[in-house]
């Protein structure tokens, strides 16, 4: 009986029961698995792509200017030929691709050196806002108690003000002197675009780090690192620091779009970068005057600013859904 029962289950050879093993299971890290789930974003991708185009430029804009158009963003030389009698500039030709301003200076080399600007002043700002955000945040809901009380607060009273018109408050009154505020420690200029728009964007982050660290404190790995021997700073930053990388870099991306409008808001109001430096937004600014007869001046540096934004937005939309397993991606 016990041999017919194993006669029964042995698989013949060459029947349907005969089984053969393809391979072990292959095991993913997580940064392979979240490249498996961001490249499926094809929105992310093109807005990725759009990036690094505009990084590329960025980075070539004086070689641009001055070995294929010969002429840098403030050149007058050719200015008489590029306005008419009214004073009024010409549009898109073969030799200015993207027309004249109203000083007669080449626009497309202006837009381009306005990537430089734009992506330095919002890398900066988004870069100390994070520092500060992450750093007060963790502090905030690790320790809890009245120095949470304490930072809370301050991120209400931040986040209770009107930020347009504050930030224009402190920049007209840093920017009426060449000395600048605080004693010559804040000038005008670029420093102060940077400053202004990182006092008012970290609180946002500090919530989101606040909020995810109150809940990681209270985690069966934190414990046994205090359990351990581990010191609060260090549990703070090698233990939960960690834990929050994926929704620091997504806020990250989401925040420096913000960062861009920020900065040419401010500089279509006249009080962001000097005037010799190419902003996007101080284009704008003047292209308001006499849009209706230049179509060209408010077309492309506005075009440009919504496509880097609408650019930041989908990239940070696919890093959320790729370091983001709970999403049904």
């Amino acid at each position: 009986m016990a041999q017919a029962a194993h006669d029964l289950v042995q698989p013949q050879p060459g029947g349907d029961a005969e089984v053969e093993v393809s391979g072990a299971v292959q095991g993913r890290t997580p940064w392979e698995l979240f490249w498996l789930r961001f490249k499926e974003d094809k929105a992310a991708f093109v807005g990725l792509g759009f990036l690094a185009l505009l990084l590329v430029l960025a980075l070539t804009a004086p070689l641009i200017a001055n070995n294929v158009l010969h002429r840098g963003p403030n050149d007058l030389d050719l200015a008489r030929d590029m306005t008419d009698q009214f004073g009024i500039p010409k549009g898109p030709n073969s030799t200015y691709w993207f027309g004249a301003d109203i000083a007669g200076r080449d626009l497309f080399v202006r837009v381009i050196y306005g990537i430089r600007t734009s992506l330095l002043v919002a890398v900066l700002a988004t870069g100390i806002s994070v520092v500060i955000g992450v750093t007060m945040g963790i502090v905030a809901g690790y320790f809890g108690g009245r120095i949470d009380t304490i930072i809370s607060r301050a991120i209400d009273i931040i986040l209770s003000l009107p930020l347009l018109l504050f930030a224009i408050g402190l920049v007209g009154a840093c920017s009426t002197s060449t000395e600048g505020c605080l004693g010559g420690l804040i000038k005008p200029g670029l420093g102060l675009v940077v400053f202004v728009i990182s006092v008012f964007s970290w609180p946002y982050i500090a919530r989101i780090v606040r909020g995810n660290t109150l809940s990681l404190r209270e985690k069966e790995f934190i414990e046994a690192s205090r359990s351990l021997g581990a010191g609060n700073t260090r549990i703070m930053f090698t233990e939960v620091l960690p834990n929050l990388v994926a929704p620091i870099i997504v806020y990250a991306t989401l925040i420096i779009p913000n960062n861009i409008l920020f900065e040419a808001a401010l500089s279509f109001l006249g009080l962001g970068v000097p005037q010799a430096v190419p902003s996007w937004g101080r284009m704008l600014s003047d292209a308001a005057r006499i849009f209706e007869v230049a179509w060209w001046l408010m077309l492309f540096p506005g075009l440009f600013l919504v496509i880097t934004t609408i650019a930041f937005n989908l990239v940070g939309d696919g890093l959320r859904d790729a370091l983001d397993p709970r999403t049904g991606r």
